[in-house]
This record gives C-alpha cells, sequence and structure tokens, in this order.
C-alpha cells in the first residue's frame, strides 16, 4: 500500500509538471532522479553509491545502493564482505560491485519536494541556454535595440529577451543617451555568467565600421571591394585600407558613394567621426607612404624586422604625426608595423642599417586617389560639384559620372 501511494505521489508530480508550459519529460524525469538521490543521501550521509533507473515502458522508478565486495568491511553503506556477497552468488570476487534494490517509498515523499525545485531549477537553465543560443548567433554582427535604463557601469539596451551592456569603455566618448533612444550596435561577446547569459556590445570596435559599409555598399558586401584592415579611435578618426577585386571597380569611389551616399550615413550614425578611406598596396613601402596621408612623404624606408622610416619634409612632421601622434598611430595600427617619421633636414641616409626596400617618392608616381580624407560632406543642395569634390579631396579632372 506504501509502495502503491508512494508510486501515485510520482505519477501526480509527472502530471503537475508536465503540464507546464515548455516542459520536456526528461527534464522532470532527472529532477526526480536528482530529487531521490538527495533524499537518499539526507537520510544516510552519503549518495556516492547511489544510483536511480528509469523504466520508460511502466513508469516506474528503481533505487539500488551499491556496495563493493571486500575483505574487511570498514563501511557498511559502501562495502559487502566476500562472504557475505557469496550467500547470495559464489561468483562473486573482491573489487565486484552489487546492486541492492532499495524501498522508494523511504526516499519518494521527501524527494517530490526536491524534484520540484530541481525542475524549476532545470526550466530556468533551459530557459537561458535557448537564450544564449539565441544570441549567440549575433556575435560579430550589428543589431539594434532601444536604450532601457543607464549607470554609471553601463548603458542597457532592450534586445526582445535580454538587455544588452554597453560598458563605458566600449562607448564612444561625445555620445549622449536616453531612454527610449534607438541605437545600433555591434555584438562583441555573447556568453553566460553566473547572472545568466548576457549581451556584450560596442560601439568603439573597429569590425562595426566594416559590418556599417557591408550594410551601405553591396559591392562591399558581395566581396568585390574587400576592407583590408581598420584603425580607430572612435568618435574622432579612423583609417581603413581598402582594395578591389575587379579592375573595373574603384574601391575608394565606392566606398564613398557619388557625392559622398555611401559614407555619409555612417559618418552621421557615428555623430561626425572623420574617415580616411586609402588605397591598398602589396608594397610595403607605398602602403605606408599611404596611410601617412594626408601628410607628403619623401621616402619610406623598409627594415629588416617590418618596421619603416618614413622621411618627409619639415613642414610635414607635424601633419605626419599628428595631433597628440593620432595619424601616426593610427596609421602603424592599419599597416601592421612600427613607423618611424623623420624631418628630411635632420635624415642622414648613411646612418640607415639594412634596408629591405626603399620607397622613394621619385621611383613612382603619386596618384590623388590612392586616399580620400572624408569628413562632414555637404550636401548638393548646399555646394556645387567642384566644392562638393574638394571637400573630400577628389579633384574634378579625375572624378567620373
Amino acid at each position: 500500500m506504501a509502495k502503491a501511494k508512494a508510486k501515485e505521489n510520482i505519477v501526480a508530480l509527472f502530471s503537475q509538471i508536465e503540464g507546464m508550459k515548455g516542459v520536456k519529460p526528461e527534464i522532470v524525469i532527472e529532477a526526480l532522479k536528482e530529487g531521490i538521490i538527495a533524499a537518499y543521501k539526507k537520510q544516510y550521509g552519503q549518495a556516492q553509491n547511489v544510483e536511480v533507473t528509469y523504466d520508460g515502458n511502466s513508469g516506474e522508478f528503481a533505487v539500488y545502493s551499491v556496495r563493493e565486495v571486500v575483505d574487511e568491511v570498514f563501511d557498511s553503506r559502501l562495502e559487502i564482505s566476500l562472504e557475505d556477497a557469496r550467500r547470495f552468488s559464489e561468483l562473486y570476487e573482491v573489487g565486484d560491485k552489487i546492486r541492492f534494490q532499495e524501498d522508494i517509498h523511504d526516499f519518494a515523499r521527501s524527494s517530490i519536494g526536491v524534484a520540484k525545485q530541481n525542475v524549476l531549477r532545470k526550466l530556468k537553465e533551459e530557459e537561458q541556454k535557448d537564450i544564449l543560443n539565441e544570441y549567440k548567433k549575433y556575435e560579430g554582427e550589428m543589431i539594434n535595440g532601444t536604450v532601457d535604463r543607464l549607470d554609471e557601469r553601463a548603458i542597457y539596451i532592450k534586445l526582445g529577451r535580454l538587455d544588452a551592456m554597453l560598458l563605458r569603455k566600449d562607448q564612444i566618448f561625445k555620445e549622449r543617451y536616453r531612454i527610449g533612444d534607438r541605437i545600433s550596435v555591434f555584438v562583441t561577446e555573447v556568453k553566460m555568467t553566473q547572472k545568466g547569459p548576457r549581451v556584450f556590445v560596442s560601439r568603439t570596435a573597429p569590425d562595426m565600421l566594416k559590418r556599417m559599409f557591408e550594410k551601405e555598399v553591396p559591392e562591399v558586401f558581395d566581396g568585390t571591394v574587400e576592407i583590408v584592415s581598420i584603425a580607430r579611435e572612435a568618435g574622432d578618426r579612423a583609417k581603413i585600407v581598402v582594395r578591389s577585386h575587379n579592375e573595373k571597380v574603384d574601391a575608394i569611389g565606392t566606398m564613398v558613394g557619388r557625392k559622398g551616399s555611401n559614407i555619409q550615413p555612417i559618418i552621421n550614425d557615428l555623430h561626425g567621426e572623420n574617415m580616411d578611406i586609402i588605397e591598398w598596396s602589396s608594397d610595403k613601402g607605398t602602403l605606408v607612404r599611404n596611410v601617412l596621408k594626408p601628410a607628403q612623404v619623401n621616402a619610406v624606408y623598409i627594415f629588416d624586422d617590418g618596421s619603416a622610416l618614413a622621411v618627409v619634409p619639415d613642414d610635414q612632421l607635424t601633419l605626419a604625426i599628428g595631433k597628440k601622434g593620432q595619424n601616426v598611430r593610427l596609421a602603424a595600427q592599419v599597416a601592421h608595423c612600427k613607423i618611424d617619421i623623420k624631418k628630411e633636414s635632420e635624415f642622414d641616409e648613411s646612418e640607415i642599417g639594412e634596408i629591405v626596400s626603399q620607397e622613394d617618392e621619385n621611383e613612382e608616381e603619386e596618384s590623388e586617389l590612392e586616399i580620400i580624407e572624408v569628413e562632414e560632406i555637404p550636401s548638393e543642395d548646399q555646394v556645387g560639384l567642384e566644392e562638393l569634390l574638394d571637400s573630400i579631396n577628389i579633384p574634378v579632372e579625375e572624378k567620373e559620372d
């Protein structure tokens, strides 16, 4: 009668929990197993030797204590003597394991309460896993959301079932947001934390620019124009090296778009962040020359360790280095090499050590289309074509309609 009552309680628990939305039968089974083991441990002080099985056909659970056959018993809960074991079978030897079925009635009542707690815990865990998997696919992508709340640590952005965290270090210094504002962010990481799944986003990540150009420029999205590298000091300036995989497609012109139509929405979204669009070159000296623009460079020396020395006219030194070193710093990042700057009046070629290559201004004719320094582009209504092209540093005679 007691055993039947215990089974009724377990069946009732099954019916109750399975009726909950989204609860899988295997979760209930596993929760009951854990509940029975917890009840066994509570009664016997340990549960290292207990096994719980479930028969899917009969719907019944069984509890077994497992004991090891030994010559001398030190803990009767875990061990059984060889002499006692051979009362069950003469085949048992020292080291064998014997399973003894226990009366589940002894554990059923207390195990049900534990099982309920386990089911709720597992439901929460499963929900968190689902959320994690749902948002994991957005890593490395752009996503839109609404500012939900703000504190000193972060801006919290509503993304459906989860809030994303835009930490202070990932915010553009001059941007300000209010609750309810729409915002585009780049998903840097989705991970499980002690507080559940977390989505971390950024407005400063260099790859954010890549995704923005993929959205605005079909040729970037389909790979015709490749963004080779990006260096960025978010909210202020970025250098972007590009190349075309189709000789009929001009990489820089495509990035900028007709009258700035491609790049201007990105500049607007980033509140006026200036961008240098730079032509890639397989020749490292030419690439270093390009990335240092708008400064004029007389010669570039590439050393055997991969570093570079750029020699510039005296009046170009400040421009080459940039405000607080920004121009040369971004140039080095985007070219992936150390770049030293020296003004012409202080340069002595005899002091130069082993040089792998030299790219001299006189050896290769410069093209004005190697780089475009893009700032805020006036609208077509505000200026004429010549003024518009001047604003993005493209000579009128070289611009194609």
